[in-house]
């Protein structure tokens, strides 16, 4: 067992890609020292099976529960009163993914407003960490989380892949920063290699995304599918741009993680 300690805070083991061989898949990420993950729930069906996924293996398993931009056309005051009894659950660490995307609007973008606005009231009202999601939306984004900023929780803008005047923003804001494998992109992610030591040390996450956002430097296997056992190799991308060790990086990166959803280590 490796001795640095990894953190993924999200990670869909629930899709069906992870069907066949979830234990050996959360096996190998224990082995290579990825001691937590984050299940991310993206609509009501999801965040059931992450929540009971989650109990499954309580000391390595969280999750979170909300409705996906993408599945924001799904939301009603019903619908969403059975995902806020979820946070009954202990289990159940952040409400998300929640957030909006523009770049595919599969659901309208009025419908992803109201959705989020949603999600945002629950956690004023709840007080457990956000866990948002934004593609080329930044400018709505900000415009609705700016006059509530104090009132929120803990609150990551997770698979940040935007630009320098977002990140300042979001920074400006309090928020937690999550990468993924992006940054070990040099076509799409090259700005995130020179953006990395502008997010505070205390407030920098870490996350695979998986199966999605498999890093391309990556020596992987033909099916392309991201797993949480790559977690070490973007962290090693993470603290090369930082100029430090890895060990210290992965550390500190785990206990913010903890910290974030308020975890005993």
């Amino acid at each position: 067992m490796s001795k640095e300690q990894f953190f993924d805070i999200g990670v869909n083991l629930t899709h069906p890609s992870f069907d066949k061989d979830l234990p050996q898949v959360i096996s190998e990420a224990l082995s290579v020292g990825v001691k937590k993950m984050c299940i991310t729930g993206i609509d009501l069906e999801d965040s059931i099976k992450a929540v009971e996924l989650s109990l499954s293996s309580p000391e390595t398993l969280i999750s979170t529960a909300g409705i996906h931009p993408h599945n924001a056309k799904l939301y009603s005051s019903d619908y969403f009163s059975e995902i806020y009894s979820l946070f009954d659950n202990n289990q159940v660490v952040a409400i998300g993914e929640t957030g909006l995307d523009f770049y595919r609007n599969y659901s309208s973008p009025k419908e992803q407003k109201k959705s989020f606005e949603a999600h945002l009231e629950a956690s004023i009202d709840l007080q457990i960490p956000l866990f948002l999601h934004v593609r080329e939306a930044h400018k709505t984004f900000f415009e609705m989380l700016n006059p509530v900023k104090d009132s929120l929780p803990k609150t990551v803008v997770h698979c940040f892949t935007g630009s320098k005047k977002e990140l300042i923003q979001y920074i400006e804001m309090n928020f937690y920063i999550g990468l993924t494998g992006w940054i070990c992109d040099e076509r799409r992610g090259g700005h995130l290699k020179e953006l990395v030591h502008l997010i505070p040390s205390k407030k920098l996450l870490c996350e695979t995304d998986a199966p999605y956002l498999i890093p391309r430097d990556l020596d992987s296997p033909n099916n392309g599918r991201n797993e949480p056992k790559y977690l070490p190799h973007i962290v090693n991308e993470i603290a090369s741009n930082l100029n430090e060790d890895r060990s210290k990086v992965a550390n500190r990166i785990y206990k913010n993680s903890c910290e974030f959803f308020d975890l005993d280590r």
